[in-house]
Formats: structure tokens, sequence, C-alpha cells
């Protein structure tokens, strides 16, 4: 077993996990320390890929790419999947809002909504990239599907935020459980007189958990139309996650900053879309103009952004 395969991978997510588990233990999670270790993600998954560029050939023997090929096409998704993340920040928030979240355990949610992330988009990559392989027209329905979610994101109001309060999650817990009033740490159930009752944290997890569907409904798609190989479209993807809840702590006061954010993921899931209807076409997209048309929406949504709310305090 080695780095370069599957089981291997698997056991350097367990410990990056426990090592980004370590680091927020106590619920105390600082901005410094949040930013310092949002660095550190960044640059393990910028490492990875310069290690994909040395060794890909050994990586995967059997593959069509060349060394610079497929380091480009994982810093590609892992920019992609980092953007589309980002949007998961302010689903986050609203929901730790709504659902009063104690901060000392918000860290512990995080890391749940992570763990389901990754066990969902692993499933989602295997279950794409062999209807992929078994049935060509299945891109097509891939590509339509990233072109009305970009509609969808383009035209629906920002003022208007979703309201989880009533939503399935919420009502499947609630018909199994009773629900306490109060959160006790982070236990998810706690004995009464009457026997066992749910805490609220136990269908803030359940709102998380069908939050952590609908976003890889999303991005699984789009990464397929960079790559098609299962090991960097996962590779991509756990990267992108794992900086996740630093990055969390270090944007919350500034989300609501982002006022361009939404209309950039939204442009860069068309263009996504329309790079998978072309791409095997002669006017298909290479990916190094993928990576670069990226990289420029959303820097200049986030430069966009900060000075158009430059006199706006952060909240």
């Amino acid at each position: 077993m080695s780095l370069f395969s599957y089981e291997g991978f698997a056991v350097l997510i367990v410990i990056m996990l426990a090592l980004d588990l370590y680091q927020t233990r106590g619920g105390n999670v600082t901005i410094k320390k949040a930013a310092v270790w949002s660095l550190f993600w960044v640059a393990l998954a910028l490492t990875f890929n310069f290690v994909i560029y040395l060794y890909w050939q050994e990586m995967a023997p059997v593959s069509s790419y060349t060394n610079s090929e497929a380091a480009t096409a994982f810093l590609t998704g892992y920019l992609l999947e980092k953007s589309l993340s980002v949007d998961n920040l302010f689903v986050f928030a609203l929901i730790f809002g709504q659902f009063a979240v104690p901060e000392a355990i918000r860290p512990r949610v995080l890391m749940l909504g992570v763990v389901g992330a990754l066990i969902l988009r692993g499933i989602m990559i295997a279950v794409g990239a062999e209807l992929l392989t078994q049935f060509h027209w299945v891109l097509y329905v891939f590509a339509a599907f990233l072109l009305y979610t970009g509609y969808k994101l383009w035209s629906e109001d920002e003022d208007e935020q979703d309201d989880f309060s009533d939503s399935l999650p919420v009502r499947l817990v609630k018909k199994c459980f009773r629900v306490s009033d109060s959160y006790q740490g982070n236990k998810l159930l706690v004995r009464d007189s009457q026997g066992w009752i749910a805490t609220p944290l136990m269908i803030v997890i359940a709102v998380i958990a069908l939050t952590d569907v609908m976003f890889a409904l999303d991005s699984i798609p789009a990464i397929f139309a960079v790559t098609k190989e299962p090991f960097l479209v996962f590779t991509a993807n756990v990267f992108a996650l794992l900086g996740l809840r630093s990055l969390y702590f270090v944007l919350e006061g500034m989300l609501t900053r982002f006022c361009y954010l939404r209309p950039a993921l939204a442009f860069i899931l068309s263009f996504i879309g329309i790079k998978m209807l072309l791409m095997e076409t002669r006017w298909a997209i290479p990916t190094p103009i993928s990576l670069c048309v990226i990289v420029l929406t959303i820097s200049a949504a986030i430069i966009g952004s900060l000075w158009k709310t430059r006199t706006v305090p952060a909240s």
C-alpha cells in the first residue's frame, strides 16, 4: 500500500482529519489560528500537486495524461472545488444562526459535515466515473445540470435566505424523537425520565447532511468536466474540503461582504457546463484555459466584493 493507492490516500485522510480535529480541540478557534491552518491546508494541496507532477507515471501508469497534464487537471479541479465549497460556508453560517448553535460545538459540527461530505462525494465519484465509462450520454446530462444550476444561482435573490426550520431533516428527526429545547454539549441523544430524547444538535447534523448532498450534486459533475481520472477527482475534492473548517472561522465575520461571489460561482458553473458540452468536439476548451478562467473569475469577485463593501464593518 502506498500514498498513490486509494487505500494509502484513505489512511492519509484519516491522519489529516485527526490533525484538524486536534487543532480545534476545546472549541476555541481564533482567527489567527484558523488563518494559519487555512494556509497550511492550501500549502499541503500545492505540495501534493507537485508530487503529482513528479510521480504521476508511477501513480497511474496506464493513464493517458502526462505529468504536467495531470498536475494541471488536479490544480484546476482543486481550485474549482475550493471555489464551490465557499458557498457551503454561507449555508453553514445560516444554519448556525437559525438553530443558535453554541460557538463551542461549531468546530465539531463542521467536522461531521466535512466527513459526511467526503463520504458522499467518494460514493458519487465512484458512481459518476462508472456512468461516464458505460454511458457517454451522461456527460450531456451533467452539462445540462450544471447550466441549470448556474442559471438558478444567477437568478435567485440573494436577500432571500433559506429557512431550514421546517425542512425534511427537521421533520424526520421530530417524527422519530422527542427534541429537547437546549444543547447538551456534543451529545446527540440524552436520557430523561421518559427515555431517549434528541438534542437540537441532532437536527443540525441532519440539516448539514442534506446540504452535503445538495452541494455534492453540483460539485461532482463540475469536476468531471475538468478530468475523468477518478483519483484526481477524489483527491481534489478531499484537499478542497479539508481546509473548509479553518476557512469558515477565518471568513465567519466577513461572509456578508462577498456580494459578488454568487454571480461568480454561477458564471463558473455555466462555463464548466459549456466546457463539458464541448469536451469531445474541435472546440474543446483546454484545461489550462479553464484554470485561468476560474482563477480570474474568483479573484475578480473577491477583489470587487471587498472594494464595494470596504465601508461595511465585519459582522
